[in-house]
């Protein structure tokens, strides 16, 4: 069984258990580049200067189709009893949370099962593309209700990646940037499934 670990902060988490989101973009590192072709070649992607080149590099995939993924999230340990609990369960002014990096693989309640990982350019995607990672474009901070209703999922998309990315990178990766990405697409499973069960055969090298 090939079983991974995946980072989402509290609003993708509730977004996830509400059945909204079933994909999730990560940002290519190494970044091709700008001008370069990338395809897939057999399970794994790579990239070339020329189209017709037959020797291109190998970028390496953080997850694989049928890979199972438990979700490190923000947590704490029950402080009444057994087991732990979470923002999403329990809002709790004055709990002091635990950053999701920390996060125990036992403490996991979330699993995932990925069915399909691809490259593409950060703004390729399209608004049913946006409402899969659980963009719903009437949320958002500081928003009037004029605005709400004239932007697009895709607009708040952006707004939610930009968020994600540290000050100091978005000229690296922010949504202007138009970065390389990994589509990474998944379903919900439960604890009991994502335990008897894993990956496929494809592998990286070639």
């Amino acid at each position: 069984m090939n079983m991974k670990q995946i980072l989402f902060n509290t609003e993708m988490v509730r977004v996830i258990m509400e059945g909204r989101k079933t994909v999730t973009r990560r940002v290519v590192k190494p970044q091709p580049p700008a001008t370069s072709v990338v395809r897939k070649r057999g399970c794994t992607w790579d990239w070339s200067f020329w189209a017709d080149c037959d020797m291109g590099h190998i970028m390496k995939l953080p997850y694989h189709p049928g890979d199972i993924l438990w979700v490190r999230e923000t947590w704490a340990k029950n402080p009444f009893g057994d087991g732990y609990i979470y923002p999403t369960e329990v809002p709790g002014a004055g709990q002091k949370w635990k950053p999701s990096i920390h996060m125990p693989r036992e403490a996991a309640r979330l699993f995932l099962r990925v069915t399909d990982v691809r490259v593409e350019r950060l703004q390729d995607i399209d608004d049913d593309g946006a409402k899969a990672e659980g963009a719903n474009y009437q949320d958002g901070k500081n928003v009037g209700w004029e605005e709400k209703m004239r932007r697009t999922a895709i607009d708040r998309f952006a707004e939610i990646w930009d968020n994600t990315i540290k000050p100091a990178d978005l000229h690296l990766y922010g949504w202007e940037a138009n970065p390389w990405v990994w589509v990474i697409e998944f379903e919900r499973i439960s604890k009991d499934e994502a335990l008897g069960g894993g990956g496929d055969d494809c592998t990286d090298a070639h």
